[in-house]
């Protein structure tokens, strides 16, 4: 049995999962609790927040986020690959800084017009 926190709403819901009786929650006061900790104990996903460098004196950094969760097992090597990156003003809300982040299909954007 494994014990989680609900995160999908302020309630934060106390989760138990059941990992030997296939992933049965309890404990959710809605169905998204349920799907949450099951999604969570079988395949963890994450949106990942980071900034990259701009090449500009009022603003060195931009920050980024995935256009969709990554599988938490990849965040280190997602994050890892912002190092290597550094924009050029201007840039564009939604902008697409770096595509198919290690292969996931997720794009990391700008979530700030510089």
């Amino acid at each position: 049995m494994k014990e989680l926190t609900c995160t999908l709403c302020p309630r934060g819901c106390r989760l138990y999962v059941d990992e030997n009786n296939g992933f049965a929650v309890t404990g959710n006061a809605c169905p998204r609790g349920a799907e949450y900790g099951r999604t969570e104990c079988e395949n963890p996903v994450r949106t990942v927040t980071s900034t990259v460098r701009v090449l500009s004196k009022t603003h060195p950094r931009c920050p980024v986020k995935t256009d969709r969760p990554i599988p938490r097992a990849q965040v280190t090597d997602a994050v890892a690959a912002l190092r290597n990156i550094t924009l050029c003003p201007p840039v564009r809300l939604r902008q697409i800084v770096l595509e198919n982040v290690c292969g996931t299909g997720a794009n990391f954007i700008a979530t700030r017009s510089l």
